[in-house]
């Protein structure tokens, strides 16, 4: 008699002998998409928005606290990104369970993602404090004007001590909003995230400029600001998320308990460690780019920092695919269905490709305009511009590369995505970097567009992967 992993198997098998690759969906598969998909795509690209003008405001202080501004985002990127990375592998199981129509199995992952975000954000707020001064000492290049280096490094300590704070609330919300989005129901995670962006940038002119009788703080402003704006968003999550008879009742009963199944715990640890330390890695990797290229001086930050927004606002759409294509796969996996998942796959892959041929254009049709609205000198635009150029070009590259890390990541191959992201960022990727910043004169405009373009082997490696078919598997057994 055929076990179920058997069965799993020799359907995985026949899959990859006998299915042909579909492109192109139907009708129902793109309104599917559509519900997954646009919300988040409005969420992240108004929170990208609102980004955008609180950099341009706080550009309006001078490029001095701009570029300590960048560098502690910088920093607490590699914080976001372990947060993110650590309710991943939880995400995977309650994907599945979701798709099984299993709900104790999706309260099971929902509190292990509450206990190690509560464990990671203690670590980080710890560690931040106490050595703030240290790194963010390491994004000033030496030869530094000594007035300069001590305001960046003024400026940057008193941000990120204030940032902290709003690190509790942050995580907590990830931990509830993930859950949500991994049952495709995405609408309440974007209208707290609009609401608190709405909040977040009234706060920001307030305490920015000192308006209406309120204090004038500049770039603390903005940190205290962004602290308001995620407890606001916190405390929306939270009441839609416990409402009587709401959408959303596998938060029933979530706190009457903490127990996790024993034989659940390590299935999710073992996929959750890989994807921490890939997500820590990589972001740390994204951390030593910015510091390679700060080798040519402290105006390649405040240039990056201006492209890196404005990208991140085009980037969007890709980037919410890309995700989404990890919920619809993983739901399907979890179903049992893997002829149809690895069929999602391949159309979300090129569906995402798509996507950046229309983004990509329009972002390098903006970029000689928007530099134009920060209070930042000529040479600063126009390297922004150049790097908004290369960010275009290469957007298909970075695409690929996303979708093919969630497709992966849906069947808990999360070995194999350490493997395909953060070490490719630290054997190629980040040697280049720095080999090319520091030994040689290449202007360092195209010193970014040769390491962007490097992620086309990462791209191959991706697709040779999706391709095989080795992540399409049930973890959560017989739906």
């Amino acid at each position: 008699m055929k076990t179920f992993e058997t069965a799993n198997r020799e359907e995985a098998i026949k899959y990859r002998l006998s299915l042909k690759e579909c492109l192109i969906g139907e009708r129902g598969f793109y309104g599917k998409v559509a519900m997954v998909a646009i919300p988040m795509i409005v969420q992240n690209t108004l929170s990208n928005i609102v980004g955008l003008l609180d950099n341009v405001m706080v550009g309006q202080v001078g490029t001095i606290p701009m570029s300590a501004v960048a560098i502690v985002n910088q920093i607490l990127f590699i914080f976001y990104l372990c947060i993110w990375g650590s309710l991943s592998g939880a995400g995977i199981f309650s994907t599945q369970f979701f798709g099984k129509g299993d709900m104790d199995g999706v309260r099971y992952s929902i509190r292990f993602k509450l206990l190690t975000a509560a464990a990671i954000c203690t670590v980080a707020v710890i560690f931040l404090f106490n050595t703030s001064s240290y790194l963010i000492s390491l994004y000033i290049a030496e030869g530094t004007e000594a007035a300069v280096r001590t305001q960046t490094l003024g400026f940057g300590v008193s941000y990120l001590d204030i940032m902290l704070i709003g690190l509790i609330p942050f995580s907590f919300t990830q931990v509830y909003a993930s859950a949500m989005r991994e049952s495709g129901k995405t609408t309440l995670p974007m209208v707290a995230s609009m609401v608190a962006m709405g909040v977040n940038f009234v706060f920001n002119l307030l305490l920015i400029f000192g308006l209406l009788g309120f204090p004038k703080l500049g770039v603390l402003g903005a940190a205290v600001a962004t602290v308001i704006s995620r407890f606001v968003e916190l405390m929306i999550v939270v009441t839609g998320a416990h409402k009587p008879n709401g959408r959303y009742g596998f938060f029933s009963g979530l706190y009457k308990s903490f127990r996790i199944p024993k034989e659940l715990i390590w299935p999710i640890m073992s996929r959750s460690l890989p994807l921490l330390g890939n997500e820590f890695l990589w972001s740390l990797a994204q951390a030593a780019l910015l510091g390679a290229y700060s080798l040519r001086g402290i105006s390649i930050i405040a240039a990056m920092n201006i492209s890196g927004t404005i990208a991140q606002i085009f980037n969007e759409v890709f980037l919410s695919i890309g995700n989404s294509a990890g919920i619809m796969v993983g739901q399907e996996l979890g179903a049992g269905r893997l002829v149809s998942a690895r069929r999602t796959a391949f159309r979300m892959a090129f569906l995402s490709f798509l996507s950046t041929l229309v983004m990509g254009s329009l972002l390098a049709i903006a970029a000689p305009f928007i530099p134009q609205v920060y209070n930042v000198e000529p040479e600063i635009m126009y390297l922004a511009t150049r790097c908004i150029w290369v960010v275009a070009l290469c957007m298909p590259i970075h695409a690929y590369a996303n979708v093919s890390y969630f497709t992966m990541r849906s069947g808990g191959k999360t070995a194999i995505t350490f493997l395909f992201d953060s070490c490719y960022a630290w054997t190629i990727t980040v040697p280049a970097a720095f080999l090319l910043s520091k030994y040689t004169t290449i202007p360092v405009v195209t010193v970014f567009l040769i390491v962007s373009l490097v992620e086309i082997g990462k791209c191959v490696v991706g697709f040779m992967l999706v391709k095989s078919g080795v992540w399409v598997r049930n973890i959560v057994g017989q739906p």
